[in-house]
């Protein structure tokens, strides 16, 4: 950025500005700012839906006529970005030329890998890919000649940290990336400056997954001012970055790269050897900051004059089958003889000749076959492992090509060809081989992505696209793949191949060996990688191993309740992306990614609040809410309800006192008690109650449940009346007590509920610390330091979630995998109510029926996991915990059951 008076607004006056995708969201909110600030626009909008259904001219009509209404300049485009240079042609026709080019138009196409289709792959490449490519190989010429040029890459967080059911999408987001930073470098000279954002807002894409309160918080606008700055004239350098930004955040990223491990270059450079210094390989103490390969060559000098590597524990594919894509020669051919020396059956694939590497196996005393089957057909290669030798256990796709162009000389055909047999072959590949890992529970996947697609590469624009985007395919897999044992990661070697020899000189090309790099992809597709084992990035080369991972800065949040401008970005940009002051982090999943922009939503210029003091307006509004009376909310059910409710925490058809109204002993489970009150309406509101209320910072942190009526009846009227009984101020956080009474039609309390809510960011409001003793609504209930009296373990159904939440609780967190994400979770999970009510259900099957239950909610638990629940006996007290068996980790803590008579002993 050049030094211009912060108070001078930012101006595109005689400025032509390209918006993909700008009939709403964020390329309408691109678009509208634009033209207020004196540019001429183009419009382009297919008019499709977000899944790239359809099309229509009137989203991008509508933005065209407001802009127009308003006294800008602007003119509508319909065509799909697939044909960019129609696009280009109409700014072209309309103004000119073209300076500024915000390559925004997107799609979803969500869904689990092993439900994917190619089409749902190949449209999310077609439009954020190759839309993004055609569309600026159309402007770059114009760019060029006139020595001007603005782009902005669209990325995501899906991208930068692979997201579960977003295989393909977060396979071109961070492609994107990768694209930038080559358009970075080729641009320089000719002053096009290029930069990739990935953005969190409101839009077609989002409004499906996320609330109404956090879609406010979550507008375009806050996303615009970082774009205006980064096209805007002043900025001559800032070129080639990577930002997040929403809700007010704005932060920068960059790659971070472990110093690594050396290894001797000799014999005994094995899988063994790298597994002895797997902590140095991953050791960030002292790490890099780089913006291109390492230096191999001073590496290898250093690796040679290393005394020989110390050996780790013994490594073996004794009955793997392991598929090696590109093994004729090369890389794939060393991995190929290393895998099978140690055991393993290869299947050679190459297009041009598998033969002679089969022979050196088979010679050697090894078990292979050749397959001359191109990567795009995935399934055939696959076929032949099958039918070979019965199974696949490992895949390294290894298979490439080059086509060197500058980005001002590539062809279609060169960007075509290479996509074809780097990105959707390693798809294909996989796609292919993943229904039998997930059957197996068994897999390992080595994908191969490039140092030019992590940092960009001077005339490879098309393989460094490809070769990142293959690193979000590979995270996304990674995140879907372990739970059932798949592991997936990735390497970026340096090795001398006949691919490299085009671009590498030959003494180059003959010192840096295959064989340097064949130990570590044959040690990541072992059973001794340690835990997590998955998700990884690794350069390699010369006998060096070191990961790499992403860094960001602390960025800068701006007030959530002040308009933010382009001009108050520009003013903290310092802030926005300086790493060294302390506050950067390392963030690997999308949750982390979101993390600053969902805690800027508590980011407020006003709201009366100071650290440590008091606010007045809320402690009388507490003390309002408490005397509040609710009017009174009707549950009217019959036996339909009952069973509905003992099926959702794990009836089965067998229980027929829970499952079939015409059974003598027929009765609602002692825990439907929650399910009445569940919609009653509360005669406050959470937001006058507590400083800075966002729903997305909300947690249940504890339920009690008081029974006052016995039999339970199983068909009535009641009416629940919710009240307020305290809110605590814990600082960080505020805790919410709530209390619901939920009477007959005579007058009489059934149930009695009690829940504790507890409210990140919305403490310091001068409350009091510390909730009030209520008995067993509020105990500790510590489990005895002996073994538990009782033990019952049941695994829920991978449908529990769904059915519970015809219960009432409506929430998407426990049904839609892309409100999940939101959330921060990778998949949708099991309501707290429901795994409360089948600890609940144990308790009453072992020990009979109770008076009152109090949880603490410790944990996630997934629909499909076991739930074990420990139970001590303490005279007419059960105190209890549960815990998910697949994981280990609690999912109930600090739980009793008070029981309304003494049960059957053990």
């Amino acid at each position: 950025m050049n030094n211009i008076a912060s108070t001078e607004n930012l101006r595109y006056d005689n400025k032509v500005v390209v918006v993909t995708g700008a009939g709403g969201g964020l390329g309408k909110a691109y678009a509208l700012f634009f033209a207020s600030r004196g540019a001429s626009v183009v419009v382009n909008d297919l008019g499709g839906s977000f899944k790239g259904e359809g099309n229509s001219t009137k989203a991008a009509d509508v933005v065209v006529d407001e802009i127009k209404k308003a006294g800008g300049k602007a003119v509508a485009n319909y065509d799909s970005v697939e044909n960019g240079e129609r696009i280009i042609e109409t700014a072209v026709k309309a103004f000119g030329t073209v300076h500024i080019l915000i390559n925004n138009a997107g799609i979803l196409r969500d869904v689990a890998f092993r439900n994917m289709k190619d089409t749902d792959w190949d449209l999310i490449q077609k439009v954020h890919v190759k839309g993004s490519y055609k569309c600026t190989k159309a402007a770059w010429p114009i760019f060029r000649k006139q020595k001007y040029g603005r782009i902005i890459n669209t990325a995501s967080a899906a991208g930068l940290f692979g997201s579960f059911g977003q295989a393909n999408y977060s396979a071109a987001k961070l492609g994107m990336v990768a694209f930038s930073e080559v358009l970075a470098k080729e641009g320089a000279k000719y002053n096009i400056m290029t930069n990739a954002i990935a953005p969190i807002a409101a839009s077609r894409m989002t409004e499906t997954v996320m609330p109404p309160e956090v879609l406010e918080n979550l507008k375009p606008d806050w996303v615009v001012p970082l774009v205006a700055v980064l096209v805007h004239d002043s900025n001559v350098g800032e070129s080639g970055g990577i930002y997040e930004v929403g809700a007010g955040h704005v932060a920068k990223l960059r790659w971070e790269r472990s110093k690594g491990a050396l290894y001797k270059t000799d014999v005994s450079l094995t899988p063994s050897a790298i597994s002895r210094k797997w902590d140095a390989v991953n050791d960030f103490t002292n790490p890099d900051h780089p913006t291109g390969p390492a230096d191999f060559m001073g590496l290898l000098e250093a690796a040679g004059e290393m005394s020989s590597n110390e050996q780790g524990e013994e490594i073996s594919f004794k009955d793997k089958v392991v598929l090696v894509t590109g093994a004729g020669a090369g890389l794939g051919r060393a991995y190929a003889l290393l895998f099978a020396k140690l055991g393993a059956s290869v299947v050679v694939n190459d297009v041009m000749n598998p033969d002679t590497t089969v022979a050196e196996i088979r010679k050697a005393g090894g078990k292979a076959v050749g397959d001359k089957h191109s990567v795009e057909d995935g399934a055939a290669l696959v076929d032949t492992c099958v039918k070979s030798f019965g199974a696949v256990h490992v895949i390294i796709n290894n298979a490439g090509i080059l086509r060197d162009k500058s980005f001002a000389a590539m062809t279609d055909e060169q960007w075509d060809q290479v996509m074809a047999v780097h990105l959707n072959g390693t798809y294909a590949v996989t796609k292919a081989a993943w229904p039998i890992f997930l059957k197996q529970k068994y897999g390992r996947i080595v994908n191969t992505t490039s140092t030019s697609g992590i940092y960009g590469n001077f005339g490879q624009a098309n393989y460094a696209t490809a070769k990142l985007a293959i690193l979000g395919f590979s995270r996304a897999l990674a995140r879907e793949g372990v739970k059932y044992n798949i592991l997936v990661n990735t390497i970026a070697p340096n090795a001398g191949t006949a691919m490299t020899r085009t671009i590498m000189p030959e003494e180059m090309v003959q010192a840096f060996k295959p064989e340097y790099v064949a130990p570590l992809v044959v040690f990541l597709s072992s059973d001794k990688v340690p835990t997590p084992g998955t998700g990884g990035l690794y350069e390699v080369g010369s006998g060096w191993v070191g990961r790499t991972r992403w860094q960001r800065t602390g960025g800068y949040g701006f007030p959530v309740d002040v308009p933010l401008t382009p001009e108050a970005v520009r003013a903290a940009w310092e802030n926005i992306v300086t790493f060294e002051d302390g506050r950067s982090d390392n963030p690997e999943s999308p949750q982390d990614g979101l993390k600053r922009v969902m805690e800027n939503l508590q980011n407020r210029k006003s709201g009366g609040k100071k650290k440590g003091g008091v606010n007045k307006e809320i402690l009388e509004n507490i003390e309002k809410a408490k005397k509040s009376q609710a009017v009174g909310t009707k549950y009217e059910y019959d036996d339909r309800e009952v069973i509905l409710y003992n099926l959702s925490i794990g009836a089965k058809k067998t229980d027929l006192k829970w499952t079939y109204e015409g059974s003598e002993s027929f009765e609602a489970l002692p825990t439907f008690g929650v399910v009445p009150y569940f919609s009653s309406e509360v005669p406050f509101n959470l937001d006058d109650i507590v400083p800075n209320f966002n729903p997305m910072m909300l947690l249940h942190g504890e339920q009690f449940l008081e029974i006052k009526k016995f039999p339970i009846p199983t068909s009535g009227t009641l009416k629940s009346y919710p009240s307020l009984v305290e809110v605590a101020d814990k600082g960080a956080a505020a805790v919410v007590v709530s209390r619901c009474e939920t009477k007959d039609s005579t007058g009489d309390i059934v149930f009695v509920n009690e829940s504790t809510t507890f409210i990140r960011g919305s403490g310091g409001f001068g409350g009091p610390s510390k909730v009030a003793d209520r008995g067993a609504a509020t105990a500790a209930n510590k489990p005895p330091a002996r073994a538990p009296d009782a033990v019952v373990e049941e695994k829920t159904s991978e449908d529990q979630a769904a059915l519970y939440r015809l219960n009432g609780d409506r929430n998407p967190l426990h049904i839609d995998p892309d409100f999940s994400k939101v959330g921060g979770f990778k998949t949708p999970i099991l309501h707290g109510l429901c795994f409360m009510g089948i600890s609940g259900k144990h308790i009453y099957q072992t020990f009979g029926a109770f008076k009152n239950l109090k949880v603490r909610f410790a944990g996630v638990v997934l629909p499909g996991q076991t739930l074990r629940t420990e139970m001590w006996k303490e005279g007419g007290k059960i105190i209890f915990q549960v815990t998910v068996v697949e994981t280990g980790k609690p999912a109930i803590l600090a739980a009793a059951a008070e029981l309304l008579e003494t049960g059957p002993k053990l």
